[in-house]
């Protein structure tokens, strides 16, 4: 019998967050197809193609690593390692949660000729950005040979902090997607946001440089627990700690369910389905 392509019911009763998550379900091959586009895309057009994708977190690396751990010398050995291990899953978050505010407009042009929930664009975003964020491993592999520092049994916990991280990143690019198709200013607003919050995220210093006064800011930020869980077992060399652990799961399930509720219950508010 062949695949039948499911159609919206606006007479279906239920919790919208579930007819949500099931009308996801059942588009997930139009959420590879998506991805599939934005990649082929993305590195048609680029001169250096995937190559840049892994350029780009070396480059970056290689500045901070200039300004702290050369101009203002930073006691951290191995910098390049110890910036590329955090910086990893930062560049992946910030990536998804920045391109899906510039994705409204796609997504309302499909979905005015055919059916679509609009989940399956930042589904989409978030593959991309893990296709990307797998190539980005290349040079962090490279960096790791060219500074002698040692490999790690406890790579293998990769995989895990890559749920829990995109757990995170789709709760946030939920709601900033959602914004998006409603007020067009949101996407610059976000881009404020990430500047600032990078900074008081201890991505580029240790957290026991930062002031007394302002842990607490450190201490507070969910990105803290989310950055280390990938950090302790790339550059460290051990488990995150249970602590650790358990604020990065909470963040990311807190995140994960707001996003999809927000989305869930704005997403028929702003009269966007079908």
């Amino acid at each position: 019998m062949a695949a039948t392509t499911p159609v919206y019911d606006s007479s279906r009763r239920g919790l919208r967050s579930i007819e949500e998550a099931r009308e996801l379900w059942a588009y997930r091959h139009f959420v590879f197809e998506l991805a599939s586009r934005d990649i082929k895309i993305r590195y048609k057009r680029s001169v250096l193609g995937v190559a840049w994708t892994m350029l780009s977190p070396l480059i970056t690396m290689v500045v901070f690593t200039l300004v702290f751990s050369t101009f203002q010398r930073l006691p951290i050995p191995g910098y390049p390692v110890y910036y590329l291990s955090a910086s990893i899953f930062w560049i992946f978050f910030s990536q998804v949660t920045s391109h899906v505010g510039s994705l409204t407009t796609d997504a309302l042009e499909i979905a005015n000729r055919i059916y679509v929930p609009r989940s399956v664009f930042v589904a989409s975003a978030v593959v991309v950005g893990l296709v990307n964020l797998l190539l980005s491993l290349v040079p962090f592999a490279l960096i790791v040979l060219v500074t002698g520092r040692p490999a790690h049994w406890t790579w293998l916990f990769l995989p895990v902090s890559l749920v829990i991280g995109t757990l995170f990143t789709a709760g946030i690019g939920l709601i900033v997607f959602t914004l998006a198709l409603r007020f067009v200013d949101v996407r610059d607003m976000y881009q404020a946001v990430l500047l600032p919050w990078f900074f008081v995220t201890p991505i580029v210093y240790e957290q026991s440089f930062v002031p007394p006064s302002w842990r607490w800011v450190v201490r507070y930020n969910p990105m803290t627990y989310l950055v280390e869980i990938f950090r302790a077992p790339l550059y460290n060399g051990w488990l995150p700690g249970p602590n650790t652990l358990a604020f990065a799961v909470l963040a990311a399930v807190l995140s994960l369910a707001a996003g999809w509720l927000f989305y869930a219950w704005k997403v028929e508010e702003y009269g966007l389905r079908n």
